[in-house]
């Protein structure tokens, strides 16, 4: 709860009357959707995450960027553009997620980008695997206005955590980790706050105990328990924890599984914000990996007319009257 309300005062302290009040249009036009059944949208993106690079040092079995099987082009954000996108959006922009697919800071335009944002006066977060906080990368982490890190580590082991994290180390993940704690400590530094992100599978669940040990252990800012997204649920996987708390998906009654939550004809995110990929494409939300919903490019369109194209409000119409139908959907929590 601690670390909520420090990362609560750094969000807070770059809220304009603006981007309170943009918040708010987006909300109630959001009501009146599921109301009335037909999008209306008032306001603009509150939120974005825009994609530093698809490459990654890692082979996750569910993720694209690990498998290398991307359908998409694949590459790295250009400053250019970034600095496009956060210029059109700062005045709306509440909060940026510097990552979508692959590993960030293997841009080594990151921290710039970082630092520009935080400029801008816009909340900017990022997500890592943590193989690449050595002592200068850390030392210009604490300087470049970074508010929240969160690194993904699915085990205390390396035995068990490379069965997820393929091609891991994670004795550099906990070295890198203990070093950029400790080197905010000096500096008398409150960011970025540290988020541990635990992805808990039938693989990882029995090491939860010594996980919670660890993390208070080394000072992380809070720990979260993340379910895992599987491509193939409906026939099962080793990757479904024992414990169904931890789970998605639970077993239906044909033998196969299923979505534990029921997909209803809403989602919040339509009317919140948007991903960008690296290239400049807009997709609607993060279950998009492969970018299959392509809503406008910004190397050509400005931002504002992507937002509230016909495209844009032909999904929203589709998400409001059948979601079932939308594919990117049919694996999703919200």
């Amino acid at each position: 709860m601690k670390n909520k309300w420090i990362t609560a005062k750094a969000f807070l302290n770059y809220l304009t009357f603006w981007k309170v009040w943009n918040y708010f249009l987006l909300r109630i036009s959001f009501q009146i959707s599921r109301i009335i059944g037909r999008p209306i949208l008032w306001g603009l993106p509150t939120t974005l995450s825009i994609e530093p690079t698809t490459s990654c040092n890692l082979r996750c079995p569910e993720c694209p960027s690990g498998l290398r099987s991307f359908s998409r082009p694949t590459g790295m954000l250009q400053d250019q553009l970034f600095e496009k996108v956060i210029l059109q959006s700062k005045a709306h922009l509440s909060w940026l997620h510097l990552y979508f697919q692959g590993e960030p800071f293997l841009n080594p335009r990151f921290l710039e980008m970082v630092k520009f944002a935080d400029s801008q006066k816009i909340f900017t977060s990022t997500s890592t695997n943590a193989h690449y906080l050595k002592e200068e990368t850390v030392q210009e982490i604490l300087k470049s206005g970074l508010k929240q890190l969160i690194v993904s580590m699915d085990g205390i082991t390396q035995e068990v955590y490379e069965q997820y994290r393929v091609g891991g180390d994670l004795e550099k993940v906990k070295e890198g980790l203990s070093l950029l704690i400790g080197e905010r400590e000096k500096s008398n530094s409150m960011y970025p706050r540290i988020v541990l992100q635990f992805l808990v599978t039938g693989q990882n669940e029995h090491q939860l105990p010594k996980l919670k040990q660890w993390a208070q252990e080394v000072r992380v800012d809070e720990l979260q328990l993340k379910t895992t997204q599987i491509y193939d649920f409906e026939n099962g996987s080793e990757l479904i924890p024992s414990d169904l708390g931890y789970s998605r998906y639970v077993p239906s009654n044909d033998g196969k599984w299923k979505l534990k939550k029921k997909l209803e004809n809403k989602c919040w995110r339509m009317w919140q914000g948007a991903v960008v990929t690296w290239d400049g494409k807009v997709v609607p939300c993060c279950f998009d990996k492969d970018a299959n919903h392509v809503m406008g490019e910004l190397k050509k369109q400005p931002l504002l007319d992507v937002w509230k194209s016909p495209a844009y409000q032909l999904f929203r119409n589709q998400l409001l009257a059948d979601r079932s139908q939308i594919d990117i959907c049919q694996n999703c929590t919200e």
